[in-house]
């Protein structure tokens, strides 16, 4: 099969590989469509740590069922999927407790750190286990099917947050993942949605996808705006989706006294934390990890309109050109949201 394989730091090429061997659980899919990720990009050239090549990237995707293990039952050949981005084992503790996001065992799909490396899905083929599978309602769009993954991030940050009905929150970070948190805030309960960013662009996506207002964090007192928009407390709830020291000082100076920050960005391994206005405020800080179990609801957002992904894919390409794409987002393309991976153009 065609590949596109990370050989070494920023270095990309469509290759030929070996097809994935399935077990007895386990799917092969044919890739329809596969969400070039912010953190591909960020692995794209070593600094995460977790792309280590060789290595073919990509966890955002949905396709056709090829061929099936012995031992499935749930799905057959020519069933149309999507599948989580992790891969958990199914039986450790945290498993068991329902919380597949913090498998002991987990992998995440187009991902090698040093303790495992487990091929994507920028192929024509990729291999899953049947559990961290979902089956496409009849005429899902692929391409809308790819960007569940992300939907789920969003909507679990969203299912993190302390939300009372009629909470004011502020989503710091309007790039992919923002965007969707926004509209996930709105639905879990939100009645003011403040958007915070740096560029004016996508601040003007945010309010046409269902944010109240949009703040340029360069260009006004953050703070001072947000408490003047919630009678001078602060936001009920903050979700961070960067992940860097300063745009986790803004949550916190942005959040009311027994308010709540939910951490979603993980840009930085470490960052600095108001450890005294965290304390003597009394906030509450939550990390929200992946998703967990939030797919079947992702997918009934989607196709009832809920939740609208078509104003973020920026592009539709072919396994050839994306090579290509991923130089140009390295490089910042300007306006450049979802580019989504068709490896059967």
């Amino acid at each position: 099969m065609k590949a596109m394989l990370l050989s070494e730091y920023k270095q990309l090429n469509v290759v030929e590989f070996a097809e994935p061997e399935i077990g007895a659980d386990d799917l092969l899919i044919q890739v329809k469509a596969c969400g070039i990720c912010g953190s591909d990009i960020h692995g794209y050239d070593g600094s995460t740590g977790r792309r280590i090549p060789p290595l073919v990237m990509g966890h955002e995707a949905a396709g056709v069922v090829s061929k099936v293990g012995s031992a499935v039952t749930d799905y057959q050949v020519g069933d149309s999927v999507t599948f989580d981005s992790t891969v958990s084992c199914g039986v450790c503790f945290y498993c068991r407790q329902g919380h597949i996001n913090l498998c002991d065992n987990r992998m995440v799909l187009g991902v090698s750190c040093g303790e495992y490396r487990r091929h994507g899905a920028f192929a024509e083929y990729v291999s899953v286990p049947q559990h961290i599978c979902y089956r496409l309602p009849a005429d899902f769009p692929y391409e809308h099917a790819a960007m569940i993954e992300a939907v789920s991030v969003a909507v679990h940050a969203a299912n993190r947050a302390p939300l009372v009905l009629g909470d004011t929150a502020i989503v710091v970070g309007s790039g992919m993942i923002g965007l969707l948190v926004v509209q996930a805030i709105r639905l879990a309960g939100a009645a003011q949605v403040i958007a915070i960013d740096l560029d004016e662009g996508r601040l003007d996506l945010a309010k046409k996808l269902g944010a109240d207002v949009g703040l340029k964090a360069d260009a006004v007192d953050v703070a001072a705006e947000v408490k003047k928009l919630t009678g001078g407390r602060g936001a009920d709830v903050a979700i961070e989706v960067v992940g860097a020291t300063r745009t986790i000082q803004t949550a916190v100076d942005s959040t009311r006294k027994g308010g709540a920050i939910t951490l979603v960005g993980n840009l930085s391994p470490k960052v600095e934390m108001p450890l005294q206005a965290i304390v003597s405020r009394e906030l509450t800080v939550y990390g929200s990890c992946a998703s967990n179990g939030e797919y079947p609801a992702c997918i009934d957002l989607l196709q009832r309109g809920l939740i609208r992904v078509d104003p973020l894919i920026t592009a539709k390409i072919s396994l050839d050109q994306a090579p290509e794409w991923f130089a140009r987002l390295y490089q910042g393309e300007p306006g450049a949201m979802k580019v989504i991976v068709d490896p059967t153009l």
